[in-house]
């Protein structure tokens, strides 16, 4: 139980930190995108990566930033695979 709850939390995050962002910082989050949809897609589908890219955008997207974006993007691969990986150790021992 302890372990479901732990990936609700961590697979909840990365949005409710968006949350805060865009309602607190509503200004850096609109120099980040110039429109409504990219945002509503990465909410849902890359959380990790649209978080990640609305912390380095407003200042443009240099040098480190690029590797900050680039681990938001293996976070987001990492939380799909896992599910797969889970599923199917729990299909081989059935």
């Amino acid at each position: 139980m302890g372990c479901c709850l732990l990936a609700l939390v961590l697979a909840g995050a990365p949005r409710v930190a968006i949350l805060f962002y865009w309602f607190f910082r509503p200004v850096e989050f609109g120099a980040a995108f110039s429109g409504w949809l990219v945002p509503v897609i990465g909410f849902f589908l890359l959380p990790w990566t649209t978080l990640m890219y609305v912390i380095v955008a407003p200042a443009g997207v240099t040098g480190f930033d690029w590797a900050l974006i680039g681990l938001g993007i293996v976070l987001d691969l990492g939380s799909y695979g896992g599910g797969g990986t889970a599923r199917n150790r729990r299909r081989s021992r059935d």
